[in-house]
């Protein structure tokens, strides 16, 4: 039997290897680990592309500037627990430095930047660190001034070679955010084994509507039909080369009565690696394309990371203002035809200006107010009361009750302005009370 020539040509020169020491291999596990428990937790019934890679580059990035609770949430979710900021910033390196080059059929490239709303600075320290790990170069810029939005977008354009035109639309831009942290991460591979595009037909996917179908027959020879190939009770799997194989497309089809859901719960960043016997196929594959522009803040709320999204997040390194995450996104692009696939993503995150008294607490009894008298030892109540106003004033209090009493049908919060005075809705900007607690909203 005769392998393709590119087979051929992918074996003598054989791919690149990035070395791992094994504290880096489980690094990368669990950062797959990572990675599945994200798809898991985005997932719909729609397609969908995440790079959980990107992710990690910009919360990687970020987290040299947080502290506490904020920084063990992103170092547990992005899945390097003890390891901590430094293991993330030493793999993102490893990774900027040496993926580019494995093969020099396949196109990687990976870029970091971070824009910084005047005349917020970033601490001298997590700009050293910046660069250091992640090539990033912050840049200044007065984010009202009209323009802002368009620079960011022509980065992430510039990035992904055009893939990524809109990172962050209109409606999402703030000019009052304190700065933006970008990743942008570029793939494209030509097959080891391509798709001739005379053997494409349309086929009907899925009992649904016809697609573009690739196919890779079977011969007699066996010629461009040899993959990794593996089998079980819930899935096949195959894996697609790339290239001189440094970087592979692989591929879980699940069985007629199994789901897509069902195979991914099995998978984590130790098993899916699964191995492979070399088999002669016969290949189909659509055609697609997929875009993907998702919200990120709940997805990594719910993986374990809530608090770099509040009030209370602690990145005291970051810069000279308190800041949390007030927006993440990710918009993600991939292109799979007859040559190869094409994929780009561009990870942004946010940093808005934080209330830095939210600790504060107001307690103004300028509205009726119950009252206890008891005993402190045992408890014990000896008067319980309310006071509603002044005895003089009936009327007027109880019109001030009915009121109230209205306006709880209207809203079950309880906000008041700082002199005291109920409010059915919080105001546009500025203070506010809200259950005892002062609160901020910026313009």
């Amino acid at each position: 039997m005769l392998l393709s020539v590119a087979v051929i040509k992918a074996q003598e020169d054989g791919p690149k290897q990035i070395k791992l020491t094994q504290e880096e291999q489980q690094l990368v596990q669990k950062n797959n680990d990572f990675a599945f428990r994200l798809f898991r937790e985005a997932r719909t019934d729609k397609s969908l592309l995440l790079s959980p890679l990107s992710i990690t580059y910009a919360l990687g990035m970020l987290n040299n500037g947080a502290a506490g609770k904020t920084q063990q949430e992103i170092n547990d979710v992005l899945g390097f627990g003890e390891a901590g900021a430094d293991g993330i910033n030493q793999f993102c390196r490893k990774m900027l430095t040496e993926a580019p080059g494995l093969d020099k059929e396949t196109r990687v490239a990976i870029a970091n930047n971070i824009y910084m709303n005047l005349p917020y600075e970033l601490k001298e320290e997590f700009t050293k660190k910046a660069f250091a790990y992640y090539d990033a170069q912050p840049e200044s810029r007065d984010f009202a001034d009209g323009k802002t939005r368009d620079v960011i977008n022509q980065w992430g354009s510039d990035h992904t070679e055009g893939m990524i035109e809109e990172a962050i639309k209109e409606d999402e831009f703030n000019p009052n955010a304190v700065s933006y942290l970008l990743n942008a991460l570029y793939f494209k591979g030509m097959w080891s084994n391509k798709f001739d595009v005379k053997n494409t037909t349309d086929e009907v996917f899925n009992g649904g509507i016809k697609v573009p179908m690739m196919h890779i027959i079977a011969n007699d020879t066996g010629e461009g039909c040899q993959f990794q190939y593996t089998e079980n009770d819930l899935y096949q799997a195959i894996k697609l080369p790339y290239g001189t194989g440094a970087y592979l497309m692989t591929v879980y089809l699940p069985r007629q009565d199994k789901t897509v859901k069902e195979v991914l719960e099995t998978l984590d960043g130790n098993n899916w690696q699964f191995d492979a016997r070399t088999s002669y196929i016969d290949l189909k594959l659509p055609r697609f394309e997929t875009n993907t522009d998702i919200d990120l803040k709940p997805v990594m709320s719910a993986l374990g990371m809530p608090t770099a999204f509040s009030d209370y997040a602690e990145f005291p390194e970051f810069c000279n203002k308190s800041t949390f995450i007030g927006m993440m996104k990710q918009v993600a692009k991939i292109k799979v035809n007859e040559e190869g696939s094409e994929a780009a993503a561009v990870t942004i995150i946010e940093m808005d200006k934080a209330v830095s008294y939210h600790d504060m607490f107001m307690f103004h009894a300028t509205r009726p107010f119950l009252y206890i008298i008891s005993e402190r030892s045992t408890g014990i109540i000896f008067f319980i009361g309310q006071y509603m106003g002044d005895e003089t004033a009936e009327v007027k209090s109880d019109e001030v009750a009915v009121k109230e009493v209205k306006s709880e049908e209207v809203t079950s919060e309880r906000i008041y302005n700082l002199s005291g005075q109920r409010l059915l809705t919080p105001p546009a900007k500025g203070l506010y009370i809200t259950d005892g607690r002062l609160r901020y909203r910026p313009q």
